[in-house]
């Protein structure tokens, strides 16, 4: 359907295409002829011969504005500018394509600075969910997440991880960024994909959070983001990872795995690190008592609780929607439907997915508990957002709706089974990030769109949703992620975390924990507060303290 001007718009953006061209023109060596033939085309009767509105409609269509080859564009382009006009349309597609370059760059850039929040995000929600002896060292640990990981995801993360070419199983080029910026990665490519290791890191620290050495979480978050998370990233999103969906061929049972933003890839991942870790150590002392039952160990503030989460759901609009990479593409030329439309719809599924979550597990736990519990809450929320990462892109608002609310059931039946069994993980991250992932993934291969799959990854088979009417290629795919990244983290940080605990290395003195890790490992507390288990105040969670005696050397 061809566009409609007003009269007015029209001589507005056609007086700015001559503009353009006649600037265009006066840098194209012996094309000064075709400035006299745009304003003859102007003027003259031929004007009524090629409508304006034909003109601006080519002049917006995808041969323009996207990176295409430049004989493409100039096909395109010189039949409207007359004779001699090739060296102008090479000039202006020339400068088009350098446009679209720097737009999808500096989209991927935003988006790496939004993920890149999310780690203040886990600070604050960390520093919240456990004890204030405890908030001091919490807030270290991610500090220091970020630090290291961004040194090992530099010298071997990222080459591990997208070092192509290279075999199905790891990555072997561009070490320490060697060969970047290239044709198929730039710097903002390293800056996005080193925020999501650095999740992945932050998801572990929160499961090993109040008993663990200080520096086992160096070792284990330089190994994580060093060689652990890489891997898993380049057999799922790497164009020639033996799962991924974005091979050229031999797509795993003929579909390969949708997992757009990392429901397996980033949450599995750190969920499954954090189980291990905090199963080899062992419930904090006080969470089970001599009968087996459980007691609560209650995090010190619920504002850093809230604060927290809504700096994540702020960053996960970079996390999701920032996955595509760009955002200039066209779906179909001269529409107004293409990948930045995608971009909103997967904003949307995000948010309706973590929305419906909070408000199940609010109701749920009213029933179970008969409180209206915002930490609680909070948890459903970030579970919603965990699971609806997988297929954020390729399924409709609607099925983003049930993805919520199963994941907030998840999350509550992980819990109950945690304390059956008497795991203890201080911010519930195994069960957050490791349960609602694996059930996103799960998810993906029941209510992937045929539509939504050929638009976001147009070089696969066209193999979608079990429930869409697709087929069960697509769902068993899915399976094979989990099993494959339980399987691989366990092998790995289950087996660092076992030598870490066989040397030493890993948990904490009893003295030191009864204590806390700020007075006897950090030079002191971050409040001047006592705990709710140290307080005798009749169920007061906090007393201030009018003096403070000065911490013992250590």
């Amino acid at each position: 359907m061809q566009t409609k001007f007003s009269i007015k718009e029209e001589k507005e953006e056609y007086s700015i295409c001559i503009h353009y061209l006649y600037k265009s023109t006066k840098n194209v060596n012996g094309k000064v002829l075709l400035l006299h033939e745009v304003f003859l085309y102007k003027h003259q009767p031929l004007f009524h011969a090629l409508p304006i509105t034909l003109f601006l409609s080519h002049f917006r269509s995808s041969s323009f504005f996207q990176p295409w080859p430049m004989t493409t564009c100039s096909a395109n382009l010189a039949p409207l500018l007359g004779v001699n006009g090739t060296g102008a349309a090479d000039y202006i597609c020339s400068k088009f394509s350098d446009a679209s370059y720097a737009v999808d760059n500096t989209y991927l850039l935003f988006s790496a600075y939004l993920v890149f929040s999310m780690q203040l995000g886990f600070a604050m929600l960390c520093a919240g969910s456990v004890r204030a002896k405890n908030t001091m060292n919490i807030m270290l640990t991610n500090v220091l997440d970020a630090a290291t990981g961004g040194l090992f995801y530099y010298l071997f993360g990222f080459a591990f991880a997208f070092g192509s070419p290279s075999n199905g199983f790891i990555g072997r080029h561009n070490f320490a960024l060697e060969s970047i910026p290239s044709s198929s990665f730039d710097y903002s490519n390293f800056l996005y994909q080193w925020a999501f290791a650095i999740a992945a890191a932050g998801i572990t620290s929160g499961s090993i959070a109040e008993r663990t050495q200080f520096v086992a979480y160096l070792i284990y978050s330089s190994f994580l983001t060093g060689f652990v998370y890489p891997v898993v990233s380049h057999w799922f999103w790497a164009t020639d990872g033996w799962a991924s969906a974005f091979r050229t061929d031999d797509f795993l049972f003929g579909s390969g795995v949708i997992d757009f933003a990392g429901s397996g890839v980033v949450h599995i991942v750190g969920g499954v690190a954090g189980l291990w870790g905090a199963f080899i150590e062992g419930p904090r002392i006080g969470r089970f008592d001599h009968s087996g039952r459980s007691v609560a160990l209650r995090g010190h503030s619920a504002t850093l609780v809230v604060l927290g989460t809504f700096m994540l759901w702020f960053g996960w609009y970079g996390f999701n929607p920032g996955s595509f990479n760009k955002i200039s593409s066209f779906y179909t030329s001269g529409n107004y439907y293409g990948q930045w439309s995608a971009v909103g719809r997967t904003a949307v599924t995000t948010t309706l997915a973590g929305c419906t979550a909070a408000l199940t597990t609010l109701f749920c736990k009213r029933m179970l508990t008969g409180h209206w519990n915002v930490t609680d809450v909070c948890n459903g929320l970030l579970g919603g957002f965990a699971a609806i990462t997988s297929g954020c892109s390729v399924v409709e608002p609607w099925a983003a709706i049930i993805c919520g609310f199963v994941a907030a059931l998840v999350l509550i039946g992980c819990n109950k089974l945690a304390e059956k069994v008497k795991y203890d993980d201080p911010l519930e991250a195994a069960q957050l990030h490791g349960g609602c992932g694996a059930w996103g993934v799960i998810f993906t291969g029941l209510f992937a769109s045929e539509k939504l799959v050929k638009q976001v990854y147009p070089g696969r088979p066209a193999k979608y949703g079990l429930f869409m009417g697709g087929g069960g290629k697509l769902f068993a795919a899915q399976i094979i992620q989990i099993l494959v990244i339980v399987g691989w983290v366990s092998a790995t940080m289950g087996t660092l975390f076992y030598f870490l605990h066989k040397f030493g290395l890993l948990r904490i003195s009893v003295e030191d924990e009864m204590a806390g890790m700020d007075l006897t490992r950090h030079g002191g507390l971050a409040y001047v507060y006592h705990d709710e288990d140290e307080s005798q105040k009749n169920g007061i969670q906090m007393r201030k303290i009018e003096s403070f005696p000065t911490p013992p050397s250590v």
